[in-house]
C-alpha cells in the first residue's frame, strides 16, 4: 500500500513538473514572438508550432496571447502563507513579507535573459502592461488580506497597502540593480541590498 502511495505521489509530482515546463516553454516562445513581431504579429497557431504543442494543448494552458506572454500568475504556497500567519503580531512585518517574496524571486526557471526580455516586452506593449498590473492588484489584494488577518483590525487596509507598495517600489529598484550587475548575482540578493539601504534611510 505504501509503495503504491509513493508511486502515485511521485507520478503526480512528475506530471506537475512536466506541466510547469510546458507552460514555461509556451510563455518563452510567446515572449520571443512578441519581441520579434509585436503582440499582433503572430497567431495562436504559430505560437503552438513554435512551442511544439498542439493548438488544443495550447488553449488548455492559456486562453489567449496576453496570458501566454505573461505566463502562469504568481502564486504563494500554502506553506509559505502558513509560516507568515504563524509568526503573528509583533513579528517584523517587512522581514516576513520579504520571506514571502522569496517564493516569487527564487524561480530557477527565470534566468537573466528571461527577465530582460520579459521586461522589454512588457514596457513595449500597453496591453500587456495593463494586464500585468491587473494581476499585481489581485496578488497584492490577497497579501493585504493576509496582513490584516495576522495583524488584527488595528492594522487597516491603507497601512497594509503602503507596506506592499513600498516593497514593490524597492523591487523595481532591485531589478535595475540586478540587470546592471556585472557579477550577475541572483535577483534575491539585489533585492536584499536595496531593502537594507531603504531601512537605513528610513530609520
Amino acid at each position: 500500500m505504501s509503495a503504491k502511495l509513493h508511486y502515485v505521489s511521485e507520478s503526480a509530482t512528475t506530471r506537475a513538473g512536466r506541466r510547469q515546463a510546458t507552460s514555461h516553454r509556451i510563455s518563452v516562445c510567446a515572449q520571443v514572438l512578441t519581441d520579434e513581431r509585436g503582440l499582433d504579429g503572430f497567431t495562436m497557431e504559430e505560437l503552438a508550432e513554435a512551442a511544439n504543442v498542439s493548438r488544443r494543448t495550447l488553449f488548455n494552458y492559456f486562453p489567449g496571447k496576453i496570458d501566454a506572454v505573461l505566463g502562469d500568475p504568481p502564486r504563494l504556497s500554502q506553506e509559505a502563507l502558513a509560516r507568515f500567519r504563524a509568526r503573528g503580531t509583533g513579528s517584523n512585518l517587512v522581514h516576513d513579507l520579504r520571506e514571502l517574496a522569496n517564493e516569487l524571486l527564487d524561480d530557477p526557471k527565470l534566468g537573466r535573459e528571461d527577465v530582460v526580455r520579459g521586461r522589454r516586452v512588457l514596457l513595449g506593449n500597453p496591453r500587456l502592461l495593463a494586464a500585468a498590473h491587473d494581476r499585481f492588484l489581485v496578488l497584492t489584494g490577497h497579501i493585504v488580506e493576509e496582513i490584516r488577518n495576522r495583524e488584527g483590525d488595528a492594522f487597516d487596509a491603507g497601512r497594509a497597502q503602503v507596506a506592499i507598495r513600498l516593497l514593490c517600489a524597492l523591487f523595481d529598484a532591485a531589478l535595475d540593480s540586478y540587470l546592471a550587475d556585472p557579477d550577475e548575482r541572483p535577483l534575491a540578493d539585489a533585492y536584499d541590498d536595496v531593502l537594507r539601504a531603504a531601512r537605513q534611510l528610513l530609520v
